[in-house]
């Protein structure tokens, strides 16, 4: 009954928001015709991911030549109060990633220019954020709103208001958020997906994410385990990547030749 009711929301949630439509029509025929599509390749790639994970502290010494610093250290402040905005929000949201990797990510890049797909709570965006204020940067984000949870106002809770002078947030799907990133800024310093999980969706950013990513560039992929689409675009294009294990997940990684 639990499931029903979320499905139910999750539709009429939908329907009251005209801008979604065309997700909408995607969700119901992928859910027809292509459910198990959706975790192509994935037991493929789990073991390839096994076998090349590293740890974040490991990757940003290889990838970016210094030592990592938790978040803990070099904000506790800020850090202390997103972490208490995500506790007090009513609604229940994807946590916390590598909040290490994305900021030296945009430090090593000297950012100016970032894009990410998924927001959530926003911690992503927040470590994105305190990197890119430094320059006066940018950050664009997609994502959808929470239409089971009635948790639309709570997407980027944990963002402190300093920061949102410096972010640019799209509440669409990506099909219909990346064309109008792309109309605002041409290039990015730094690529961060982590938002539709299928292969398709997958794939289909990758190929429209990977050629405004300018050369030194560094793009960050989360939760490649769920199926190959990371492993199979990076193959496509002579691409090695690194893989870097982050809480039982796997993230991919790589700077643009």
């Amino acid at each position: 009954m639990n499931e029903i009711l979320r499905i139910s929301k999750t539709f009429f949630g939908y329907l009251k928001r005209p801008r979604l439509y065309p997700e909408l029509g995607r969700k119901i025929i992928k859910n027809i015709f292509s459910r198990n599509a959706a975790f192509r390749g994935k037991e493929k790639t789990f073991l390839w991911a096994s076998a090349k994970a590293i740890s974040p502290e490991e990757a940003i010494k290889n990838l970016f030549g210094f030592e990592m610093k938790p978040f803990s250290e070099l904000f506790p402040e800020e850090l202390k109060a997103a972490q208490q905005k995500e506790k007090s929000c009513p609604i229940k949201m994807g946590g916390a990633g590598a909040l290490e990797l994305i900021y030296s990510a945009c430090e090593f890049t000297h950012a100016k220019n970032v894009v990410e797909t998924g927001v959530a709570y926003g911690w992503s965006s927040f470590a994105a954020l305190l990197s890119l204020a430094k320059r006066n940067g940018t950050l664009y984000s997609s994502d959808m709103p929470y239409l089971d949870q009635n948790g639309d106002q709570y997407v980027g809770c944990v963002v402190p208001e300093k920061l949102k002078s410096n972010w640019t947030l799209f509440r669409h799907a990506d099909k219909e958020s990346l064309p109008k990133i792309f109309g605002e800024a041409h290039e990015f310093d730094v690529v961060h997906y982590d938002s539709d999980k299928a292969y398709e969706g997958m794939s289909w950013a990758y190929s429209q994410l990977y050629p405004r990513l300018r050369a030194g560039g560094v793009f960050i992929s989360d939760d490649i385990n769920d199926n190959s689409a990371f492993q199979d675009f990076c193959e496509k294009n002579g691409i090695e990547p690194t893989v870097v294990d982050f809480e039982g997940k796997f993230v991919g990684i790589f700077l643009k030749n």
